[in-house]
């Protein structure tokens, strides 16, 4: 099976196909054994179960699968990974070699169940605005919620907090007038306090949950019961009165605002699906999580400020944000933050909020941007049944059998702290446990997960022992239609002696690339940028030097096979990229680009390490062509697509041809055709990608097209020599990067010289 196959079936792609099956062997193939698995991955044939899964006893829990071995005349089946015998239920008496249950069936690696036990609540959608803004942004933002109260279940509850100066909390089951509770800005409560405030006594010793809820629904009301009153509140919201003298920032409470939908949500609604929408348009000024005094002479942090430990209000915020983040993750909240602003709102301070439990976060110039608008309306995408394409309260279990172990995971979870046999020692990511809490997960959501071999024997040995290892991953989560759901995936993946050049000829370069991406965005959080492109070489450079065929000493001999031969072109590409290098990126779009990274599948993530770049010009069609400043003529048409941007950039004779309006004569249609060709390309693309990408149109010569430079490789530079190398036509890309030729060139020179 290929490895496009295996990822349709299963939503996974892993680093090797095949894996060495010693500890000592593991380490000499120099990228880890991981997979990047999609828990909702959209698959067209997916079985769903509606019963519950038969499991293995405590502590092992497997689900039973089609690697399990089976005793039909004693009806027992034998777990592959504790080794458990286990009797099926009565109900699988009939069960024959020719009559298989479904979950036995050999294409039943990924299949879901329906669990019979029921949802305690609907899902909930707190809504915290901040009302510091322009009336235009505000008046934008107010028409995209209402619009968005549409789109929600119509029992879905939902809730609303605004903060400006002071938070103000509205109690919407009070249809006569407006009514809302109010909390300083500058007082950090206690959730004991929120709960004090709002009038929300703790439930008596026994109580039902239904009265509990009564007490909560106050504030939090079904769409349906509440969306006239909801509306009305909406519309009539005004920017926040408190004066704002023309030296200063506006007074903005943040993290109280924060706090108390986080404390509200997390005693209303515990381990039930939740969200936490918040909307700043402008950073933190008051109270606890501060990004930035009020006055205006005091600057925002930079990435320099922040390395040398010049940002006097960043730990202190960083440390109120954490804390927060763990509060939603435990009681399965996710938190998401829409950014609608041209400054920075504070986001770097703010990420483990939606890092931590799987929230969106969206960066906006402003509120009434088609970024922002549509976006936002994405997020509540429905499914062919009608239901939002998003699971709440999500967790994680990755069971291996005893040829792996499990190093950690890197993606928007948070550990549950569950220890076992088949957990690490040593951590990649967040290691010391088989278990992650999500809170939320849609069919976008991805995770890097990584092992070891746990074998420590000698090659030969382990050979006889197994031949295969098995990995299964058992996703919980709350479903919109209100049921809890559980996806099944079975995987097994064969062990071979170091060495056999089966390994090698199983690497997946495009999976490996992501998965080397995502370690070292999750090292750059405590490591320099230099230390961190440091280890992109050194790793690099032993990877080729073990499975390049070469010369010693002989730079020319190198030569990688196919399925190696991209790497060091995506390593490239890695290490220039926004990702590592933060120069000329505030800290808050630096949050953001890693945030998408971590999330995204492989497709989407690799096309943020290395942009695609097409080509359309006159009597030839569309074409991929190289991410090069050689591609750029004067007489073609690129679009670039980063992911982030979608740039189409007219070479300088299209350009001219255009502002002389050659378009619009009929004599010249085939210049029409050819202008539309990109865009019309460029429509398909914005088609469901998440979060929207910036369009940019822009000229050769245009201020704009820094941004296609800035991703070219700079083969072409002010300090190429005219006489050599030079090609005719192509642009001149003002760097002083080193570029891909002179980077394969030092590789080669490393590989070949025999001291790795």
């Amino acid at each position: 099976m290929d490895f496009e196959t295996a990822e349709e079936i299963d939503g996974v792609r892993f680093s090797w196909n095949c894996f060495p099956n010693t500890k000592t062997e593991a380490s000499r193939i120099i990228v880890p054994i991981s997979s990047l698995y999609t828990p909702l991955h959209d698959k067209s044939e997916l079985s769903i179960l509606q019963y519950d899964p038969i499991s293995c006893q405590a502590p092992c829990r497997a689900v039973l699968n089609p690697y399990c071995q089976l005793d039909l005349r004693a009806k027992i089946w034998v777990c592959p990974f504790c080794l458990n015998r286990n009797r099926l239920p009565s109900h699988y008496n009939e069960v024959s070699q020719n009559s298989l249950p479904h979950e036995l069936l050999p294409s039943s690696t990924t299949i879901e169940y329906i669990i019979s036990r029921p949802v305690q609540a609907p899902p909930v959608f707190l809504f915290v605005v901040d009302t510091c803004q322009e009336e235009e942004n505000l008046k934008a933002l107010k028409d995209s919620l209402v619009v968005t109260l549409s789109l929600l279940p119509p029992n879905a509850l939902v809730g609303l907090i605004t903060f400006g100066a002071m938070a103000q909390v509205y109690e919407l089951g009070y249809p006569t007038t407006t009514k809302s509770y109010i909390f300083r800005g500058n007082k950090d409560y206690t959730p004991k306090e929120v709960q004090e405030m709002l009038g929300l006594n703790p439930p008596v010793q026994g109580a039902s949950r239904q009265s509990a809820l009564a007490a909560f629904s106050r504030f939090l009301l079904p769409v349906q019961n509440c969306e006239f009153q909801l509306t009305n509140i909406l519309e009539q919201l005004q920017k926040d009165p408190w004066p704002v003298p023309s030296d200063r920032r506006p007074i903005r409470c943040s993290g109280v605002a924060l706090s108390i939908a986080i404390s509200l949500l997390g005693q209303a609604f515990p381990n039930t699906g939740g969200r936490v929408m918040f909307f700043a348009g402008g950073p933190a000024t008051e109270g606890p999580g501060l990004v930035v005094g009020p006055e205006l002479r005091e600057p925002i942090r930079s990435h320099h400020d922040i390395d040398r430990g010049a940002a006097k209000n960043y730990k202190k915020a960083v440390k109120f944000y954490e804390s927060l983040a763990a509060r939603a993750s435990t009681n399965g909240h996710a938190v998401d933050i829409f950014a609608g602003c041209y400054d920075q709102i504070g986001l770097q301070e703010m990420k483990t909020l939606p890092n931590s439990t799987g929230g969106a976060m969206i960066l906006s110039d402003a509120f009434n941007t088609s970024i922002f608008k549509q976006s936002f309306q994405r997020m509540f995408n429905k499914d062919s049944n009608g239901f939002l394409q998003m699971g709440f309260n999500a967790s994680m279990d990755v069971l291996t059998t005893k040829e792996l172990k499990v190093n950690g995971l890197i993606g928007h979870a948070v550990s549950q702290n569950k220890k076992a046999a088949h957990v690490s020692d040593t951590e990649i990511g967040i290691g010391q446990t088989y278990s992650w809490k999500m809170c939320s997960i849609t069919p976008s959501h991805t995770y890097a997960t990584y092992f070891e071999i746990a074998s420590q024997g000698n090659s030969q040995q382990a050979q006889q022992n197994s031949q295969k290892a098995l990995i299964q991953y058992l996703t919980q989560y709350q479903h919109s239609s209100g049921t809890y759901r559980l996806r099944v995936t079975t995987l097994a993946r064969g062990l071979i002696v170091g060495g056999n050049p089966s390994i090698g000829a199983s690497f997946d370069q495009e999976a490996a690339s992501v998965l080397m991406a995502r370690i070292a965005i999750y090292k750059s959080e405590t490591e320099a940028g230099a230390d961190i492109i440091r280890w992109i070489d050194r790793m690099l450079i032993r990877l080729c030097h073990k499975f390049a065929d070469y010369q010693t000493n002989d730079p020319s001999s190198l030569r990688l096979s196919q399925n190696f031969s991209l790497y060091p072109q995506f390593m490239f590409h890695l290490r220039r990229s926004q990702f590592i290098q933060v120069f000329n990126n505030s800290p808050d779009e630096t949050a953001f680009y890693r945030h998408c990274l971590n999330r995204e599948d492989l497709t989407n993530s690799l096309v943020m390490i290395q942009p695609t770049l097409i080509s359309f010009a006159f009597d030839k069609p569309p074409e991929p062509v190289l991410l090069d400043s050689v591609s750029v003529k004067p007489d073609v048409i690129l679009l670039l697509d980063t992911f982030f941007h979608i740039l189409i950039f007219h070479g300088e004779n299209i350009a001219q041809w255009r502002r002389a309006g050659y378009q619009d004569q009929e004599s010249h249609e085939n210049f029409r055709e050819l202008l539309q060709a990109p865009r019309t390309e460029a429509a398909e693309l914005l088609v469901d990608r998440f979060p929207l990408p910036r369009f940019i149109d822009t000229d050769a010569g245009g201020s704009q097209a820094r941004f296609l430079m800035s991703k070219l490789n700079p083969s072409n530079t002010h300090k190429t020599n005219q006489q050599y190398g030079e090609v005719v036509g192509s642009a001149v890309v003002l760097t002083d990067d080193v570029n891909l030729q002179s980077f394969m060139t030092h590789l080669q020179k490393h590989v070949v010289a025999g001291n790795v």
